[in-house]
């Protein structure tokens, strides 16, 4: 029996004292599992890999560095007529077999272990990244040249977005246009803005080794940044079709070399530096990351590496790049699936709308793109928080709308839980005698806040209502909470000491006056 015959005791009162003492309830979680929506069959899984150990024995990768030649034609990888380094199809397939199957970001400070992040078998996480050039403004609908605040503005906004789980270099800090200058900025802002973990990317390898200081620090003292590294380094070290981008290699073999995560991205676009149909992009973008897992392990075998195929539609109308039509959601999930084929950790890019504000079409393509995305169990929803615009363009409101949309999307891979206690057999005969409906029965009271997520921003109450309070839309009220959050979270985790530290080593640009209330903030 699930419960004895209960009248409803205490009414509305005593409805929210039950709902007041459920403090350890959790609808969603991080890490929750996808992979249940698989968009290939076996037989096509199997052909896609068959094509792209073709490819990868027999056109193989342009432009291979010195570097890279000296480690892998030792150890079984060939020049081809054309100068293309090969791996032939055995030391291919030892090379996968071999490959780490998972990795852990590490949170730091007080989030350490419980906001670490297990990069293995297709548990979701959503991510921040993208480096996009400019800065949205909802309010003017004006996008604007980033800047290095820019990077801390965005990066403390996800520090209290519960949502997104990793901080990324969301856009460039336009404003500082020294390589060593810029990184070590960005790196600066990001670790002072947050201790989730981090996505970062540098301009030149040599900047790595640089980091490592400010790393150590931020992660509590010499050496304790490799022993839990608490970010992953990406890059694109793939220019489509089939040829390494020098510096970017570079930066995968050092990040392999020191045992980091190379957290790359492989975005070949279809039509474009890759064939036009679905199939011929996805097995190209499959070779070149294959490619990448390769180097990887040639460098350093069992390293870990995210299998960040990315492959990209293009509108072949225009020859523009398009993230956010129902091929790139398709495409992508499709890159996730083959991740998962080969037991490796993944990672996607979506949430690339074309939308130029946060409007239909913007709420249309996000959604569809994250939900294919975790339903297909990436590891990680990359360019999640706040891109928009093809990627152009990042958005406060947009990122703060966006760990909403994560919520829900967590919720549907929770799925539903049938038992004994859920079907509820005998409440439902018991409470369709008397009193002919279940508000006030006890198992309703007991499961509202373990069953159902209660959205923050969108609209639920009555239309009178509404009206009577002016019919403001969620723009409005993602607008509202994201000023509350920017004007009164100011977060420096390095400290007054470690800040000074810092500042004493690097070109820090980043002044301290912009990370205080003091200032007026302009979102």
């Amino acid at each position: 029996m699930l419960e004895t015959k209960r009248r409803r005791a205490g009414g509305r009162q005593a409805r929210a004292q039950q709902r007041a003492q459920a403090v350890d309830a959790k609808v969603i979680e991080a890490g929750i599992q996808g992979g249940k929506y698989l968009p290939l069959s076996t037989a096509d899984m199997e052909k896609i890999h068959r094509g792209a150990l073709l490819i990868l024995a027999r056109t193989g990768i342009s432009e291979p560095s010195q570097e890279l030649l000296a480690i892998a034609l030792p150890q079984g990888a060939k020049l081809n007529e054309h100068q293309r380094l090969c791996f032939p199809q055995a030391l291919m397939e030892d090379l996968i077999s071999k490959a780490a199957n998972g990795y852990v970001v590490h949170a730091r400070g007080s989030r350490a272990g419980k906001d670490d992040m297990d990069c293995s078998g297709k548990r979701v996480y959503y991510s921040n990244s993208g480096t996009a050039v400019t800065t949205y403004d909802v309010q003017s609908r004006q996008y604007r040249p980033s800047t290095l605040k820019d990077i801390y503005d965005f990066t403390r906004l996800v520090d209290r977005l519960d949502n997104i789980h990793m901080s990324g270099d969301t856009v460039l800090a336009c404003d500082v246009s020294d390589d060593y200058e810029h990184d070590m900025n960005m790196l600066y802002a990001m670790l002072a803005g947050t201790e989730k973990p981090l996505c970062l990317c540098f301009r030149n390898r040599d900047h790595l080794q640089a980091a490592l200081p400010m790393l150590d620090l931020a992660s509590g003292g010499e050496g304790k940044f490799l022993a839990k590294p608490s970010a992953v380094i990406g890059g694109c070290p793939i220019v489509s079709p089939l040829r390494f981008g020098q510096s970017n290699l570079g930066l995968m073999i050092a990040t392999a070399q020191m045992g980091l995560v190379s957290d790359l991205a492989v975005p070949p676009q279809a039509g474009a530096t890759s064939p036009a149909t679905l199939a011929g992009t996805l097995v190209q973008a499959i070779a070149e990351t294959l490619a990448c897992l390769a180097v990887v392990n040639l460098v350093n075998p069992g390293a870990p590496m995210t299998f960040a195929a990315w492959p990209f539609i293009t509108d072949l109308r225009t020859g523009s790049f398009t993230g956010g039509s129902g091929e790139q959601a398709l495409i992508a999930a499709a890159a996730v699936q083959m991740g998962n084929f080969y037991n490796l950790p993944t990672s996607v890019g979506c949430g690339m709308t074309d939308a130029k504000h946060i409007d239909a079409q913007y709420g249309v393509e996000k959604a569809l793109a994250f939900s294919l995305a975790a339903h297909a169990g990436a590891n990680r929803l990359c360019e999640f928080g706040g891109m928009i615009g093809s990627l152009m363009g990042c958005s406060f409101e947009s990122m703060v709308f966006d760990n909403e949309i994560a919520a829900m999307i967590s919720r549907t891979l929770r799925g539903i839980e049938v038992n004994d206690d859920t079907l509820a057999l005998d409440l439902i005969h018991q409470h369709s005698i008397d009193p002919g409906h279940f508000l006030g029965a006890g198992h309703t009271l007991e499961v509202m806040e373990t069953e159902y997520l209660y959205p923050q921003l969108f609209d639920r109450q009555p239309t009178d209502a509404w009206q009577k309070q002016g019919s403001p839309d969620v723009l409005g009220r993602v607008a509202k909470q994201t000023e509350d959050i920017l004007l009164g979270h100011f977060p420096n985790y390095f400290g007054v000491r470690g800040d000074a530290k810092i500042r004493a080593h690097y070109p820090i640009k980043l002044e301290t006056q912009a990370m205080s209330a003091k200032i007026s903030v302009k979102i």
